[in-house]
């Protein structure tokens, strides 16, 4: 399916009108072929209209090469996905990521509970403007919120279930919720709440193609699904630490051909393929890793055949080699996991490490007590596009008697989504906040759980814990650890491996801040600039 966090289409973790996942760099070589063209005909174009000149003079452009450019610009409907990066150069939120994973101020510079922990007010900075002279404000805020509460494609609603009501006082926000959440700091950060300007989101069609916000950079032009176009805005709140002056972001050609671009010049900054990594070291390049939360897993659908049978599910369990996936895919960069979290994380459960070991003999076992010979039960995989996890999967399920047949369907997203499915895979780059990554994958109307409605039993309960738990209390580690707990006695899921995303550049781009899953452009430098 997926190859390893390279989400096809839109980068989301969401809804079938919104897919998400990553596009399979495979399925992007028609459109990076004919952006190649497009770029050698534009080139002439976007000097004359300013969008390049900049660019071609001695300023410090960034020159980006991207595998997941954006299907969508209007942030609501491009979801929380891979391409929340992208949108990030135009967008700011109320508040961002730090290197720990902490919420810290963006545009809000403060914020405060009240004493049940049922209502948050943002204080936002004060004379700040979207781009298009609009005011941020809390008004914005509001509109910001509701639009993705009821926009009818928006891929976001599902994140923010605890808000009932937004009230704009001025320069403040402040959101109502329906139960006591600490998360929301977490939450309302660049992954869910990039804010667009109430003005220009009026017309969301027209906002998809010109995104108007307050971030770091504003677009001069778009060529849809091969360049965008960026300068950097002298209103966004933090320009002063900004150094880049122009961003041209470029729809990434076949992946062995990123590095020969970075190596002469044609871009500066790529996300690559772990395949590409070593090519990229020994052209004199710096491979840079970014941490994440990402994660892969095989989705089981517990509402149909043979799944239903637990039998079954635990023989797929102990079917499953995950150093396989490691060995084969990562090039080195990952590990084996068996939760949405890498190793290390604070939610991550040392005490469920293991539950299922690698053990084909146990498999067979379990298989013959469900009532299945050797080579009687078949299974269709279903998934977007060809991927080397499919096949690692088609080939250790027959290795216990289980035959797998590989199905492509493009229109993937829609059925699993619709939870039509009864085996297929996913990919996910995780959430800011641990607590939605947890009850996307197994909460009871998670994206991400093949099997909705169904959930492990007290799950919900421990997830409630940790929305009722302040973010800066000693114990709180512990209990989103338990939380995970909780909801790794899912039948549904069996999580495989982890890695982080992996960033190629020129010597001459400075070493960008360890941001946990983002990409922060303050105080990066190019060229000495």
């Amino acid at each position: 399916m997926l190859p390893p966090f390279t989400h096809p289409r839109t980068g989301q973790d969401r809804h079938p009108a919104r897919p998400g996942h990553r596009p399979a760099r495979r399925s992007r070589l028609r459109t990076a072929a004919l952006g190649t063209v497009l770029l050698t005909v534009l080139t002439p174009a976007l000097s004359a209209c300013g969008g390049d000149s900049a660019a071609a003079s001695d300023t410090p452009t960034l020159k980006w090469a991207s595998s997941y450019f954006p299907s969508h610009w209007d942030p609501v409907v491009g979801g929380s996905g891979a391409q929340f990066r992208e949108l990030a150069l135009v967008y700011a939120s109320l508040t961002r990521t730090d290197e720990k994973g902490d919420a810290v101020p963006d545009l809000a510079e403060s914020w405060d509970y009240n004493a049940r922990g049922d209502r948050i007010t943002f204080h936002l900075r004060p004379h700040l403007k979207f781009s298009d002279g609009e005011p941020v404000n809390g008004a914005a805020v509001k509109a910001a919120v509701e639009r993705a509460k009821k926009q009818k494609n928006s891929a976001l609603f599902g994140d923010l279930t605890s808000i009932e009501s937004v009230e704009a006082k001025g320069l403040d926000a402040v959101i109502h919720l329906n139960q006591v959440d600490y998360q929301i700091p977490q939450l309302l950060g660049e992954r869910v709440l990039q804010i667009a300007s109430p003005k220009a989101a009026r017309n969301a069609s027209a906002l998809d193609r010109n995104p108007v916000g307050a971030g770091p950079f504003t677009v001069t032009q778009i060529v849809p699904g091969t360049k965008a176009v960026l300068r950097k805005n002298p209103d966004y709140w933090d320009a002063e630490n900004i150094h880049i002056d122009n961003v041209e972001l470029t729809s990434a050609p076949d992946a062995s051909t990123v590095v020969s671009g970075l190596r002469t010049g044609v871009y500066n900054f790529a996300d690559i393929d772990p395949s590409q990594a070593e090519a990229a070291k020994k052209a004199g390049l710096d491979v840079f890793v970014q941490p994440g939360f990402n994660a892969s897993n095989i989705s089981l659908n517990v509402n149909k055949a043979p799944f239903d049978n637990g039998k079954v599910v635990d023989a797929v369990r102990h079917a499953v080699d995950r150093q396989e996936f490691v060995d084969k895919l990562t090039f080195g960069y990952g590990e084996t996991t068996d939760q949405p979290f890498p190793k290390g994380y604070v939610a991550y459960d040392p005490a469920s490490a293991d539950a299922y070991p690698y053990d084909p003999a146990r498999s067979k076992k379990l298989l013959a007590e469900a009532g299945y010979q050797s080579g009687e039960l078949k299974l269709n995989l279903v998934v977007p596009a060809e991927d080397p996890q499919a096949e690692i999967v088609q080939s250790q399920l027959a290795k216990v008697g289980i035959k797998v047949t590989i199905k492509i369907d493009k229109n993937w997203a829609t059925p699993f989504f619709a939870k039509d499915l009864a085996f297929s895979l996913y990919s996910t780059t995780g959430r800011d906040s641990a607590l939605q990554t947890l009850t996307a994958h197994f909460g009871p109307h998670g994206p991400l759980n093949l099997s909705s409605p169904y959930e492990p039993s007290g799950f919900e309960a421990a997830a409630a814990k940790v929305r009722r738990t302040p973010l800066d209390s000693p114990d709180y580690a512990e209990i989103l650890r338990a939380a995970t707990r909780a909801g790794l006695k899912s039948e549904a899921l069996v999580f495989t491996y982890s890695q982080p995303n992996l960033i190629a550049k020129s010597r001459s781009v400075s070493d960008l801040p360890r941001n946990p899953a983002h990409i922060d452009w303050t105080g990066v430098t190019i060229g000495g600039h």
